[in-house]
């Protein structure tokens, strides 16, 4: 099974509710949020339909533990701190991400949905063409890395 990180990077306007409610159901409500996805087939036909919208890409465990550490929330928005994760079960948040990496959820207590920062430096060309265009849409592997690093 394969983990990616789902990062919207476009608004709500002229989206039709019926997308609006797919990215909802995806947890990515807002412009700049970002969550975990598996590889199944029902999620993988939402994350298609939200192309348009929406980059991917695998995500591996140290930019993962990076994301919860900085990013990371708790219900009533308090920080994910080091003294939360061991009341979980985890000696650390690179523990926590291989536990994720591996079964392709967020533990209970977390927060599903990470608010990032607009990349730092800007994007490359334009977010309205796709990845093959020479924008910032769509699919890129384990280039997420690199985006994700400029947003957290």
């Amino acid at each position: 099974m394969k983990v990616y990180l789902l990062i919207r990077l476009r608004g709500r306007m002229g989206i039709s509710p019926e997308t609006i409610d797919t990215l909802n159901r995806l947890n990515v409500p807002a412009k700049n949020n970002a969550s975990i996805v598996t590889d199944s087939p029902s999620i993988m036909g939402m994350v298609t339909k939200v192309a348009d919208y929406v980059t991917w890409g695998e995500i591996d465990k140290g930019t993962l533990a990076a994301v919860l550490e900085k990013r990371g929330r708790l219900p009533g928005d308090a920080r994910l701190t080091v003294e939360e994760i061991k009341k979980i079960g985890f000696d650390s948040f690179e523990a926590m991400a291989e536990k994720i990496l591996k079964e392709g959820k967020i533990p209970d207590p977390i927060k599903k949905t990470f608010r990032l920062t607009p990349p730092s430096g800007g994007f490359k060309k334009h977010i309205t063409r796709h990845i093959k265009s020479g924008g910032e849409l769509g699919y890129r592997g384990a280039a997420i890395a690199e985006l994700v690093a400029k947003m957290i």
